[in-house]
């Protein structure tokens, strides 16, 4: 039997120990992983394990001597590094690089066609970190070197990454913000942490208008983001005709997410999927491997991920 997609997860991954009061705690993933098996298409999934990834994929997005310096700050035991909310420990770096590596294994089976999309239940995530700096809870931005992957791998010249965090996704857009062959999306809460993704970044030199921004004021839900996603989104990602999807799904838009001010449910998370999957099917053979970013409510974000990912599991577009 084929499978229809991919999960990628390991108890590995609870090794980044955060502190005792951190959000970005263990139980996201355990917690999720668990609701996940009692769905009645678990064991339909194809598991993936993590990977150590090749330096050099890493080092296609991030400044070699800052992967060095990550390393040596966890392996010095340090508590944290550049931002007091980047708290890390011994094992940070070595999860950091197989999140990364398991991303990229994902990335291969679809690109192999022995799965039609995958969902990578992963920490710590990853869309903050810039070249050379960690930032919101992030170490390696596994989205971005996903795409420098695809494109140097298997010489893919459209990408597109697509960002539904709360927060948003500064490392991301910096990263391929002068780059036209990467087209970034992101809805989010605005103003709101990291300061960035006001309209008016739209990209630089070459990369201009391969950036488009959508910040949403607080109190938005399901209304305002189907809005966003059918009327603004859809036209543009048509008109860019990704080869491969990327989604950089965080899902503290969640009524219920304590860090996010917005009223996102988990129903609306399925529906951003189908139009996500609607511009995959048109250009990219529907191709999608999608990354877990924030959300720090452990039932809402269970629940989110499952809705996710059984949108996911669906053949047909209902969009």
């Amino acid at each position: 039997m084929k499978h229809q997609t991919g999960l990628l997860y390991s108890a590995d991954f609870i090794r980044h120990i955060t502190g005792p009061t951190h959000p970005e705690r263990p139980e996201r993933i355990s917690h999720t992983y668990e609701h996940l098996k009692k769905q009645p298409w678990f064991e339909k999934l194809y598991p993936l394990q993590p990977r150590a990834a090749e330096e050099e994929w890493i080092d296609a997005v991030h400044a070699p001597a800052y992967v060095e310096r990550v390393k040596n700050a966890c392996l010095a035991g340090h508590p944290s590094i550049d931002s007091p909310d980047t708290e890390i420990c011994h094992d940070s770096y070595e999860i950091a690089v197989s999140a990364t590596g398991g991303v990229l294994s994902l990335v291969d089976k679809v690109m192999a066609g022995d799965l039609a999309n995958g969902f990578s239940l992963i920490r710590p995530p990853g869309h903050h970190a810039e070249r050379e700096i960690a930032l919101g809870f992030c170490l390696f931005n596994h989205a971005a070197i996903a795409a420098k992957y695809l494109q140097k791998k298997y010489g893919l010249k459209r990408v597109l990454i697509v960002d539904w965090d709360v927060h948003h996704g500064n490392g991301t857009q910096s990263i391929f913000y002068e780059d036209p062959s990467v087209f970034y999306f992101s809805a989010h809460q605005y103003p709101f942490y990291p300061g960035t993704g006001a309209a008016g970044e739209k990209g630089k030199g070459q990369g201009d208008g391969a950036t488009l921004n959508v910040p949403l004021k607080a109190g938005c839900g399901d209304a305002e983001y189907r809005e966003v996603f059918k009327k603004i989104f859809y036209p543009r990602a048509r008109e860019f005709a990704p080869e491969f999807v990327l989604i950089s799904a965080g899902f503290d838009a969640h009524q219920n997410d304590p860090l996010g001010h917005m009223n996102v449910t988990s129903a609306g998370y399925a529906w951003m999927t189908e139009a996500v999957k609607a511009v995959a099917l048109e250009s990219a053979g529907g191709r999608i491997v999608s990354l877990l970013e924030g959300g720090y409510d452990l039932d809402a974000l269970a629940e989110s991920v499952a809705s996710h990912m059984e949108s996911l599991q669906e053949p047909e577009v209902r969009f």
